[in-house]
């Protein structure tokens, strides 16, 4: 069985099975009608720059993380087959990025699973969202969710499927059904950011962007006008002609036409509506290119990247995909978690510093390390060995007393071998050399 569900054509009027309402023909003719006369759907809406930018922020930097599967309660890997080819086609990657963008966009993914005959998940189909409409029916035995989707194939046959057969991942919501569209919900600055752009076109085109006019006391015929303004253009224009003096004959005049100060403050406007872009998918502005009320430079950006990992990326984004994932497609011995080191890791100096102090406390491996910079692990078990500081002693046991290893609070080896080093590095320092005086 293959799925049934195409991922780009939408239900249209076309489609019999969808009613013919209001709503549907505002859909098919573009999307929700606005305050600002532009339409808005969640695929007109990349038209906008900010929000197409915000999406592939979202979806590619989620997707191009690596999510492995640990043995439950520990920290070992186990590799699950589904997650290394989940499609026929699509990758992991593209699989993934497909279901964010569907949840930055519609606030929902939606993934028909395909089981082999034994039951196991053996393929997963992502369906477009505007296909599926989810229902609430009372719980029992065979449905304990109470959730169905009634979803639209490609030939407009409506089928009713279970949980067991549909993988979805809601964004949030207010109902616990399905999650809220951003796009739906930001659509009246989507749309204002949309005509302000139509508008500032409007308005380079209407020729309000002239240099200036000339003007004569005479009446000109077009041949005349054109001749005289190629004559100005010769002589005034260039870098050659810079800091030249116009001489006008016939009693002609140039007048520089400025932008008017009304159409230069609605142009700064349009500034405005990608940060409000910004703030509805939570993607910092210099991740959308907007960095002139910001810095550009040093630890700034690096405060606000690890910001948006730790507030926005991993609890809104993330952690749902991983909880779904655990919850539907792996077997109670396995769990799903993204690696987020690499994100968070920071520049080589600071990650110099945090590694030497992980090794000098003993937590990390010279192996742990070289994991986390995706390096290949040392040979033999040296590179598994964890180390700790010869000075480090038990807590009240003082090794500058010289007491005997016998003495010791504890009878580790370690423990007597840095007493006994510092109790002679004690006696060094104070024994006299040739002249008589103490090191």
């Amino acid at each position: 069985m293959t799925g049934l569900f195409g991922l780009f054509d939408r239900r249209s009027v076309e489609n019999p099975a969808t009613p013919l309402t209001s709503a549907s023909l505002a859909e098919f003719l573009g999307g929700r009608a606005t305050a600002a006369g532009v339409a808005v759907n969640e695929r007109t809406s990349l038209h906008m720059p900010a929000v197409w930018r915000s999406v592939n922020v979202i979806s590619n930097v989620s997707a191009a993380l690596p999510l492995p599967t640990y043995v439950a309660g520990t920290k070992e890997k186990k590799q699950f087959e589904l997650l290394t080819d989940p499609h026929p086609d699509l990758t992991l990657l593209e699989l993934m990025r497909l279901g964010y963008v569907h949840r930055v966009l519609w606030g929902n993914t939606y993934v028909q699973k395909i089981r082999s005959p034994s039951g196991a998940v053996r393929e997963l189909w992502p369906i477009t969202p505007d296909r599926v409409q989810v229902e609430r029916v009372r719980p029992d035995e065979d449905l304990p969710s109470g959730k169905l989707f009634q979803v639209t194939d490609d030939w407009g046959a409506q089928h009713i499927l279970t949980p067991h057969e549909i993988l979805h991942i809601p964004g949030v919501g207010y109902d616990g059904l399905t999650g809220c569209s951003p796009v739906r919900l930001a659509a009246q600055g989507i749309s204002l950011a949309q005509a302000a752009e139509m508008s500032a076109a409007r308005l380079f085109s209407s020729g309000n962007m002239i240099g200036g006019v000339l003007q004569t006391e005479q009446r000109l015929n077009p041949d005349q006008a054109n001749a005289l303004k190629e004559r100005w253009k010769a002589k005034m224009s260039g870098v050659g002609n810079a800091h030249e003096v116009a001489v006008l004959d016939s009693g002609a005049s140039f007048s520089p036409v400025a932008m008017p100060n009304v159409d230069a403050q609605f142009l700064e406007s349009r500034e405005f509506q990608v940060s409000e872009v910004a703030r509805m998918f939570g993607v910092p502005l210099f991740l959308l290119m907007e960095t002139s009320k910001s810095t550009s430079w040093g630890t700034g950006l690096e405060q606000q990247a690890d910001g948006f990992v730790t507030w926005d990326l991993s609890p809104t984004w993330l952690a749902p995909t991983e909880q779904r994932v655990t919850k539907e497609l792996l077997p109670k011995d396995l769990y799903a978690k993204y690696q987020l080191a690499g994100l968070l890791r920071g520049d080589s100096a600071a990650r110099a510093t945090f590694y030497r102090a992980m090794r000098d406390v003993g937590a990390y491996s010279a192996n742990d390390i070289l994991a986390l910079e995706d390096r290949p692990p040392l040979t033999g078990p040296e590179g598994d060995l964890h180390l700790q500081p010869m000075y480090m002693a038990p807590l009240g046991f003082n090794p500058l007393a010289g007491q005997d290893a016998a003495q010791a609070p504890t009878s580790g080896s370690n423990a007597a071998r840095a007493a006994a080093l510092m109790a002679e590095a004690q006696r060094l320092m104070h024994t006299p050399d040739e002249t008589g005086e103490t090191t």
